[in-house]
């Protein structure tokens, strides 16, 4: 059973956990500014000496992500908490793919993950050796038909994709994620390495989480929850999310299970 912490608030149970795994993108933020709310829980769980990570599947390095959040205006001693998928996607790279040409899939914007591995980029998918998954070109951001037709052959290639969400939702805009091409790729029978929530690497990465009780927040059931679930960590969704209009619908017991998720608590944004 599912509990509300609408009421209680996220200071009810925090005593509970010695860490924190908090999604960034629909739990702080929305794209566009911050949540008020979510920032004053995050400054309560330092006052009570706990730790937190704000792990975000985004594409990009954890510094880039900081300058997106200072330019929010989130404080200094907030940001410093990010990690990210491509923060943990470009240690696995400079480990295993150092000097392997690859074809980038993604928008300029992403560029900042491929800076140590610029020359061994192609803007040929033939004469790579990876396919490397950031993200949708910003000219084709909702086709996932060309994607295909892109692939069609090259799925002797390994692809690394660095953000494993379909969706996401910028203010009130929904956008197709790097995950939504993996998927092409991966349903055309191509083999695809994930970076970022729900696979554990990134949660390893980010900080010492040993032997410690951990709670896990997020709007996604793909990533967050399913996360969680695989660790063994409890999880807290927040249903005005990306979920918002399915949680509403069919409420949270019924919507968990369609993912294939169990959920520990609800709450409609991250409040202390």
């Amino acid at each position: 059973m599912t509990k509300n912490l609408d009421k209680d608030g996220l200071s009810s149970i925090a005593n509970n956990y010695q860490l924190f795994y908090i999604d960034l993108w629909g739990v702080v933020h929305n794209g566009i500014k911050l949540h008020n709310e979510a920032i004053n829980a995050l400054k309560q769980i330092s006052n009570i000496n706990k730790d937190y990570v704000l792990l975000t599947n985004a594409p990009r390095p954890n510094e880039a992500v900081k300058n997106f959040l200072e330019k929010m205006g989130m404080e200094k001693e907030i940001r410093d908490h990010v990690f990210t998928s491509g923060e943990a996607a470009l240690n696995y790279l400079k480990k295993n793919f150092l000097n392997q040409k690859f074809f980038h899939v993604g928008p300029e914007r992403d560029f900042d993950l491929l800076r140590n591995f610029e020359k061994n980029k192609s803007s040929d998918i033939h004469k790579s050796e990876y396919i490397l998954c950031t993200g949708l070109f910003d000219n084709h951001d909702d086709d996932l038909i060309f994607y295909k037709n892109l692939f069609e052959k090259n799925l002797n290639k390994k692809m690394i994709c660095t953000n494993p969400d379909l969706i996401v939702d910028r203010g009130k805009i929904r956008e197709l994620c790097a995950g939504s091409v993996a998927m092409v790729f991966e349903k055309m029978g191509g083999q695809v390495i994930y970076f970022g929530k729900p696979y554990p690497e990134v949660y390893n990465q980010s900080i010492n989480n040993k032997n410690k009780k951990i709670l896990s927040i997020g709007d996604n059931f793909n990533t967050d929850i399913k996360g969680a679930n695989l660790l063994n960590y409890d999880s807290l969704i927040i249903s005005n999310g990306i979920h918002k209009n399915e949680i509403s619908k069919n409420g949270i017991e019924k919507t968990a299970k369609s993912y294939e998720t169990i959920c520990n608590f609800i709450q409609s944004e991250l409040k202390w």
